[in-house]
């Protein structure tokens, strides 16, 4: 799944595909290089991002869905209903769910769905995010919404642990080394590590290394969450990703 983000904010590239043509050739940029999904998103999630109103949403995400929907599949990556509806009526047919609720939607108009856990809303999800047993609760907040999505008719249903939404660096760790757990509980897990915060401080005592310097700790995570059952990994660098799985496999 390559990620293509048409925001000013987004932690790595936010501002640098703001304008739907530029973000409609990286998209395909990506393709080229092996990404399967091309996961489209409006208003960042970030630890610390601020909402955005629908219209601009929309306003960000429906061209590039309506440009890309008939070249790849297209997942929209929102927490809004009215937006995830546009964006099936555009193209989508994934909609990425940062807030496990909107399965509603997803069966409603035949869509894919992925059930991320997020612990609280972005602006606050990493103030101080606390557990008694991280996988457990995470697991087990992911099964319930799975089972609810399944009795309403979903037949495509996605895990995500939801990698560096309200967890500490050593939850994300914890989750990670737990990726053969969850993919045991039935569904399709997808992992997303991509060049977030935690991997800048995995080498450095000093501030987080910048996030062009973290490729090396997304593709070893990606690469481990693969051989552990990961099917689908949540990617920024879609060539260097698609070589290394490539290279582990041969």
């Amino acid at each position: 799944m390559g990620i293509v983000n048409v925001t000013p904010d987004s932690f790595s590239d936010g501002g640098l595909f703001t304008d739907p043509a530029r973000a409609v050739s990286h998209a395909r940029r990506l393709v080229a290089e092996g990404a399967d999904v091309i996961d489209v998103g409006g208003e960042s999630s970030r630890p610390g991002a601020e909402p955005v109103d629908t219209a601009t949403e929309v306003e960000r995400v429906i061209p590039v869905i309506e440009a890309l929907a008939g070249e790849v599949r297209v997942s929209i990556d929102t927490a809004k209903a009215e937006v995830a509806e546009l964006a099936i009526d555009a193209g989508a047919t994934l909609l990425n769910d940062i807030t496990a609720s909107l399965h509603p939607v997803a069966a409603a108009r035949g869509v894919g769905w992925v059930a991320m856990h997020m612990l609280g809303e972005p602006r606050t999800m990493q103030d101080d995010p606390s557990y008694h047993d991280v996988v457990a609760e995470v697991l087990a907040h992911l099964v319930e919404r799975a089972a609810e999505a399944r009795a309403v008719g979903i037949e495509e249903i996605w895990l995500d642990p939801g990698i560096g939404f309200g967890k500490t660096a050593r939850h994300n760790w914890e989750l990670l080394a737990a990726i053969p757990e969850i993919a045991r509980a039935g569904w399709p897990v997808v992992v997303g590590t991509s060049r977030k915060a935690f991997l800048g401080r995995l080498f450095t005592d000093e501030a987080a290394l910048p996030v062009d310097d973290r490729l090396e700790g997304s593709i070893a995570t990606a690469l481990r969450a693969a051989a552990d059952g990961a099917a689908m990994v949540r990617v920024h660098d879609v060539a260097a990703t698609v070589a290394a799985l490539d290279a582990v496999a041969a």
